[in-house]
């Protein structure tokens, strides 16, 4: 392994280890707790995680039919559905144990494996293995706190596996304010995060109308929140009234930021 690919996948492991420990804990009445993320349960959360990692071990995908649950938008979304309503008969323990065997195997993998090679991304573009695991250790931990959510049991905010979700996602603050909000050559909004992790970053709209990383000034708009609310946003967890977001500036601006952060596919 290279560095960059040794280090996703301490993040991954890390934060699948997490999500193994807090299933250990869970009550009966746990597992059926509904989730932020539209349509699944605290299990749903797992059977998606061991589907994604028995996928890419190379195991035979379920044939089943998925019905037309009302929180399916797209092929994607029913692409993902197998694994879990495969499951939604198999008791919680059993669909962690399942996660748990899953987890060693793909261990034993990934040291087998070029981080250079190239894959297709969840999004559908290209890169390096290495990156990949970096958006399963994203995956993972953003499920992971579904559930903590979920359950009341938070923790593991300011994971390795946090960073990555940082990384990945941080960078379409340009695309957020420019794109979809649509702010005006010129304007400016800036992002307070606290956490820990803390973030701070900040973008400007160019004559070109194209949003970039902006080093300094007094931005047309800024918005404060905790890293949590974040995750939740750009996750598209809640809505921008769910959230507990200080805002300074230009409250248009800001509520059309707001209302466009949510980025994950």
């Amino acid at each position: 392994m290279n560095e960059e690919m040794r280090a996703n996948v301490g993040a991954y492991e890390q934060t699948v280890r997490s999500v193994l420990q807090l299933a250990g804990t869970l009550g009966a009445d746990d597992w059926d707790r509904p989730t932020e993320c539209p349509g699944w349960t605290v299990k749903d959360q797992l059977s998606h995680l061991v589907g994604i990692e028995l996928d890419l071990l190379g195991d035979p995908s379920p044939d089943i039919d998925v019905p037309d649950f009302a929180h399916l938008r797209n092929d994607f979304g029913r692409a993902l559905e197998a694994a879990v309503h495969l499951r939604r008969s198999v008791p919680g323990p059993a669909v962690a144990a399942e996660l748990a065997d899953a987890l060693e195997r793909r261990l034993a993998q990934l040291p087998t494996l070029d981080p250079d090679r190239v894959v297709t991304m969840p999004d559908g573009r290209d890169g390096p293995y290495s990156r990949l695991m970096k958006v399963r250790a994203m995956d993972c931990w953003t499920h992971e706190q579904d559930v903590r959510r979920a359950v009341g049991r938070p923790g593991n905010l300011d994971a390795p596996a946090a960073h990555c979700f940082w990384d990945l996602f941080g960078g379409a603050l340009p695309i957020v304010v420019a794109r979809r909000a649509k702010a005006a050559p010129g304007e400016s909004v800036a992002f307070a995060i606290s956490g820990p992790p803390d973030f701070h970053a900040a973008v400007e709209v160019g004559e070109d109308g194209r949003g970039r990383r902006a080093s300094g000034g007094t931005p047309t708009a800024e918005l404060a929140m905790d890293w949590e609310d974040y995750v939740r946003l750009t996750a598209g967890r809640c809505t921008p009234g769910e959230a507990a977001v200080r805002v300074t500036g230009d409250r248009d601006l800001a509520a059309r930021v707001l209302a466009a952060m949510a980025v994950t596919p």
